[in-house]
């Protein structure tokens, strides 16, 4: 049941017990009582909402993916690093990749310095970091699951000669 009550939160972090218990076909109190078991054993760390880049404060917010080559440690592998990475208020979303990089980072600032200065002034010099690459974000288009931008009519510019 845990697993159900899961899928259902993070298509909608905001459905009532009422409707999970429906949904579910237990009791209100059964749900409610799921819920606070995985908020309390740490698998649900938090609820968040997916806003448009028009909403207020947001235009003023500048958000970078930041890939990280690694030297692994002996005795921690990456996870040295990524704690170490983890702990700045700067970084949103850390992960381990595959591949070329070694992980992957979300940064966000108030300007486009402020992310630059991270990336050199506290990023590339953590013992272990090799090498970094920054892409800027320009335009969400889809953020977990949901579609940003309305689906308004596209209509192509005629062209006159």
């Amino acid at each position: 049941m845990k697993d159900k009550i899961i899928a259902l939160l993070r298509s909608n972090a905001r459905l009532a017990y009422a409707d999970m218990a429906t949904e579910l076909g237990i009791s209100e109190n059964a749900a409610a009582a799921a819920v606070r078991e995985l908020e309390n054993e740490g698998v649900i760390r938090g609820y968040t909402a997916i806003v448009t880049d028009e909403a207020p404060g947001s235009e003023t917010r500048v958000k970078a993916l930041i890939e990280v080559k690694v030297t692994p440690n002996r005795d921690g592998g990456f996870d040295r690093v990524a704690r170490r990475i983890a702990k700045f208020p700067e970084v949103t979303d850390l992960c381990l990749l595959s591949g070329s990089y070694d992980l992957q980072l979300t940064v966000e600032g108030n300007s486009l310095q402020q992310v630059a200065n991270f990336v050199s002034n506290k990023l590339a010099t953590i013992d272990g970091v090799i090498s970094t690459s920054t892409a800027f974000q320009l335009k969400r288009y889809k953020e977990s699951g949901m579609i940003m931008q309305s689906d308004e009519e596209y209509e192509r510019l005629k062209i006159c000669f």
